[in-house]
């Protein structure tokens, strides 16, 4: 079906090119979601700059009314980034919802209200327990509610794609209606097919009045891995914003990503002949920044931004490389940040080809503090490390780029005889004081970790606990995950060093830290009410 441009100026963006996708990233909303992927208030605000950055249209900010933490994390974006339009998230039939969403918004420059309810006859009956008129007039009120606040108004069919069509159209039409700009229909929990998916849109557009007066958009859920060919799909079918994630993360299996959607529109231009705002050579960087703040690596074998994506280890691979890159590369490893840098690393590299290298690697916006704390790791390493990788020094930024306001690991000493008890004395700050102490373990890891929990008491369990070497050789830093849950709340740390009992002591006070973050968040009463599991 062709597409046609709507015959109206959108309040954000104005007159919209047929041709044109906005990029809807619900990173700080949907994908912190995740277990064990939350964000203190400062790295929120880092992630949304480096979207602006990236050239994202729309940024899903956070839901507000769920906590106190997220109203504040909406409101500090909203006054201080600029160049997106920050969006907030609010239940269409919660006046309280759509008010905080409003009042977190303020100073926004570009603000809009995204509201939501589910369609579906399953969450009708069984979540909402309403019946359909019901839920047609709360559409209504919520719109209007929100355009009181804002012209840029969202609204979202929650389990959309598993919605009778018939009452999907009435649903969207009364948001039409009621002042919706943007509708988005969501694929909630990832049942739908490419097919499904571009019949929903065009059916939509052909039978709703005043479909031709909004921007149509696709939010795709990932559990049966086909997200991202969901959404092309949807834009096939006339949907002109899609909503992602960096990394693809997100509840359950996770969202669409967002670095794949767009170099799919880049790449295949003659399938998708779209455009966006992205700027693709910070793709890496982002993703990279995303990983570091959520202690969650992105898998070797990811596409465009895992470390294999453009690696080559097949003879037959490696000789068609070399005589034509195109041979086995669909793009250039330039095009989404990828660099191919000679500066070789060492102990007799200075301070300045170091920051040249964070540069290269894209740690360009690294405070001072910080970048002395990384020289001084990158050279005690070099003294006992021969080689050291792009890796390396990526591990031991990533590291102290973490946010360790709390406690801090200061240092450590470990005696240990095979067939005896292990022996550690450590040294901590806790807010700036320092806190010494001594403990016994089954092995040396375990008597860190005892020390630790001597040093600063806690109930968290130990859940996970997983060692890789970041480098081949056996001086590679090893890198070090910790997942501890308390009372339902799960939180993931890492820890880089050459030592590995040092590394897991890392990881360990990197946990405690965001698990301090999250005992201050009050719960939401149900996760898919309250924080919006679109």
């Amino acid at each position: 079906m062709a597409y046609h441009s709507p015959c109206f100026t959108h309040p954000s963006f104005g007159d919209l090119t047929p041709d044109r996708v906005i990029i809807f990233d619900t990173t700080l909303r949907d994908g912190e979601q995740s277990p064990g992927f939350s964000m203190n208030l400062a790295e929120k605000l880092r992630m949304a700059e480096a979207l602006v950055s990236l050239g994202v249209d729309v940024i899903e900010a956070g839901f507000p009314v769920a906590s106190k933490g997220d109203f504040e994390a909406v409101s500090h974006i909203a006054r201080h980034t600029r160049g997106s339009v920050i969006c907030a998230l609010a239940r269409s039939g919660s006046i309280k919802d759509i008010t905080a969403a409003g009042e977190a918004l303020a100073p926004a420059e570009r603000k809009r209200i995204h509201t939501f309810i589910s369609t579906s006859p399953l969450h009708m009956k069984y979540k909402l327990r309403m019946e359909p008129n019901t839920v047609l007039e709360l559409i209504t009120a919520g719109n209007k509610a929100a355009r009181q606040l804002t012209d840029d108004v969202e609204w979202s069919a929650e389990d959309g794609s598993r919605t009778e069509e018939d009452f999907l159209c009435r649903c969207v039409e009364a948001a039409i209606r009621a002042g919706a700009t943007t509708i988005n229909i969501p694929d909630t929990v990832g049942y739908a097919t490419p097919k499904d998916m571009e019949h929903i849109f065009s059916m939509l557009r052909d039978r709703v009045p005043g479909a031709d007066h909004v921007i149509f958009s696709a939010h795709n859920h990932n559990d049966l891995g086909l997200g991202v060919a969901n959404t092309l799909a949807s834009l096939h079918g006339g949907a002109r914003q899609v909503e992602c994630t960096i990394n693809g993360i997100g509840e359950r299996a996770g969202n669409a990503a967002l670095e794949e959607i767009v170099m799919a529109l880049r790449t295949r231009h003659d399938c998708y002949p779209y455009t966006t705002n992205i700027h693709t050579q910070k793709l890496l960087k982002v993703s990279r920044m995303l990983a570091t703040i959520t202690s969650f690596d992105v898998q070797p074998n990811k596409a465009i931004v895992g470390r294999n994506a453009f690696a080559h280890e097949s003879g037959i691979h490696q000789d068609g490389i070399m005589k034509n890159a195109a041979t086995y590369e669909i793009m250039t490893p330039e095009s989404v940040g990828w660099s191919r840098s000679s500066l070789v690393m060492g102990k007799h590299s200075g301070r300045a080809a170091f920051r040249e290298k964070l540069n290269a690697l894209g740690y360009d916006t690294i405070d001072e503090t910080r970048f002395n704390d990384a020289f001084t790791r990158f050279k005690d390493l070099a003294d006992h490390k021969k080689l050291i990788y792009d890796e390396d020094i990526i591990a031991l930024v990533d590291d102290e780029v973490r946010n360790h306001d709390h406690i801090r690991f200061v240092s450590m000493c470990v005696n240990t005889v095979s067939g005896h008890p292990s022996h550690v004395q450590l040294t901590l700050s806790i807010d700036q004081c320092a806190v010494e102490v001594t403990a016994t373990g089954n092995g040396p890891i375990d008597a860190a970790f005892n020390a630790l929990r001597q040093a600063f008491a806690h109930e968290a369990q130990l859940l996970l606990f997983s060692v890789a070497a970041i480098t081949e050789g056996t001086d590679a830093q090893a890198r070090t995950t910790v997942r501890l849950e308390e009372s339902g709340k799960l939180v993931d740390g890492q820890g880089t060093d050459a030592d590995t009992v040092v590394s897991a002591v890392r990881a360990y006070v990197h946990a405690l830290n965001k698990l301090l973050i999250k005992r201050t968040r009050k719960k939401p009463k149900t996760i898919r009410e309250r924080e919006g599991n679109i």
